[in-house]
């Protein structure tokens, strides 16, 4: 009897741990019990579930239940990718485009936009146009920028209109019957809210709608790398220059706004934090969709 107790009593205290399940450190979470979050989540992660290790990286990368530490983020959101999770690979490419790996960001990125995945098409699509890190390519750009922007992400939507202007009409039409034929062929991953932390507030979503994420976005590195043009990008308005100082002394090492000169303009009592010059608007906004997706707030000015 005393051995037989012996074992219920260890069998009691492990399936708890046994039962959890990625939707229950979800919950957690929305309770704001981050610790009890990542501690469902990282035995499922470590067992190759791909939404716990994805849920797992936000958590490191919010520095949620976890100190803040990218490196460990960039290692769940890898595991999370390597088995075709969507949301990682966008996520991941975002990372590591934003701190200089901008190779290893659009190889990513890359495979999330032949997925669908809206920030994906906007980030990748603008560097096709640019010629950013890849042979350029104004069909293909427009369409990826045209998917991004028929799911309704904002900041595809301006720049697709910025491409409108500078793209001759035929090579767009060409673009919108790839598109379509993308659309049609591929098989965007579907979402998952009760398995993902995306679902909830500190996830990769949520700086979809920061975009504005063009998603993509995070102020890094600008995927138009000469620093000439009349476009800045405007990231907040401080009743003391020195908190707009103190902002740009933080984000000027992202890949966001790399090679990029604050500019302090005066409003009255107010200093308007930009950063510039961008060539063009479709530029700034994609470092505007950089820069949300880190959840700094940014929309593109002319510096005219």
């Amino acid at each position: 009897m005393r051995k037989f107790a012996w074992i219920s009593v260890l069998l009691a205290m492990a399936a708890p741990g046994e039962a959890q399940s990625v939707k229950a450190g979800i919950d957690a979470w929305q309770r704001a019990d981050y610790a009890d979050a990542v501690g469902i989540w990282r035995p499922l992660a470590e067992a190759d579930d791909a939404d716990a290790a994805f849920n797992l990286g936000q958590a490191y990368r919010l520095g949620r239940g976890v100190p803040t530490n990218l490196a460990a983020a960039q290692t769940w959101f890898e595991r999370a990718a390597r088995k075709g999770h969507v949301d990682a690979q966008t996520t991941l490419g975002l990372l590591l485009f934003d701190t200089g790996n901008r190779v290893g960001g659009m190889r990513w990125l890359k495979l999330a936009a032949e997925q669908g995945e809206p920030r994906a098409l906007l980030i990748y699509g603008t560097a096709l146009y640019n010629g950013d890190g890849v042979v350029r390519d104004p069909v293909l750009a427009y369409a990826y920028v045209s998917r991004a922007a028929a799911q309704g992400l904002a900041p595809a939507k301006t720049t697709l209109a910025e491409m409108d202007q500078l793209i001759p009409l035929e090579q767009r039409l060409r673009g919108i019957a790839l598109a379509r034929k993308k659309a049609s062929a591929g098989k965007p991953a579907p979402a998952k809210p009760t398995t993902k932390a995306a679902s909830v507030k500190p996830a990769a979503k949520v700086a979809v709608k920061a975009a504005p994420k063009p998603t993509v976005a995070t102020p890094a590195k600008a995927l138009v790398p000469a620093a000439t043009g009349a476009w800045r990008v405007q990231l907040g308005a401080f009743s003391k220059r020195a908190s707009a100082e103190t902002l740009f002394a933080k984000l000027s090492g992202s890949g966001a706004l790399a090679g990029r000169q604050p500019f302090y303009v005066a409003a009255g009592a107010i200093t308007r934090l930009q950063a510039g010059p961008f060539e063009s608007r479709a530029a700034a906004t994609a470092a505007c969709a950089a820069l949300s997706a880190r959840g700094q707030p940014c929309f593109p000015v002319s510096a005219k």
